[in-house]
């Protein structure tokens, strides 16, 4: 059903949130270029910010600072959400970042405002916060939007790097969030490096 179908609550505040949560279905076909694990498929966003959101549940030990795993959570949850008005830019695609931040700030005026102002808010504040990454929280919540599609990448066979034929350096350049905030899961990182240049999977 349209949500021209939508039956009003009489209440404004609720049509609001009730809407706010049909639009954001919309994220379930945004289709990223990462593989899941088993390769069947592309995952779509939605996957993408659950899988993160539940990860910072238990990689917190690796931080070298405290985070506050709730706000972290919240940030992996909401990071893609204007992804359903800006569409997903591949990480390693220069043309497509060129103007990625001009697209997505038009698609968070336009997401963001049809919550009630202080949930809107509340909301656009954390995606900010993430995008910034300044805050512990927010590189914490950017590290596991870097480490799960790079664990995807090793179980298949390198898929969106050989697809887009990326450079080791453009890995560890979009990884360094994870050198700096969590040099532990650094170092297996590193490890997957040396082994996808040797396979072929990265230049």
């Amino acid at each position: 059903m349209p949500i021209s179908d939508f039956l009003s609550s009489n209440n404004l505040r609720l049509d609001q949130q009730l809407k706010f949560t049909a639009e954001i279905d919309k994220m379930t076909a945004i289709l990223r270029r990462t593989l899941l694990v088993d390769g069947s498929r592309r995952e779509n966003d939605a996957e993408h910010s659950w899988h993160i959101a539940l990860m910072t549940l238990f990689f917190k030990e690796y931080c070298i600072a405290p985070v506050d795993v709730e706000r972290a959570a919240k940030m992996c949850l909401v990071h893609d959400l204007i992804e359903i008005y800006a569409g997903d830019t591949f990480a390693y695609d220069p043309v497509g970042n060129l103007d990625k931040a001009e697209r997505e700030v038009a698609a968070a005026d336009k997401l963001f405002a049809q919550l009630p102002e202080e949930q809107g808010s509340e909301l656009r504040a954390l995606w900010e916060e993430f995008d910034a990454m300044q805050t512990p929280d927010s590189k914490y919540a950017a590290c596991m939007d870097r480490l799960q599609p790079f664990l995807h990448n090793t179980l298949t066979q390198g898929h969106t790097w050989v697809e887009g034929g990326t450079c080791r350096a453009d890995v560890e350049k979009r990884m360094a969030i994870i050198k700096e905030f969590m040099p532990q899961v650094y170092g297996w990182v590193e490890t997957n490096l040396d082994h996808a240049i040797q396979m072929g999977w990265l230049k």
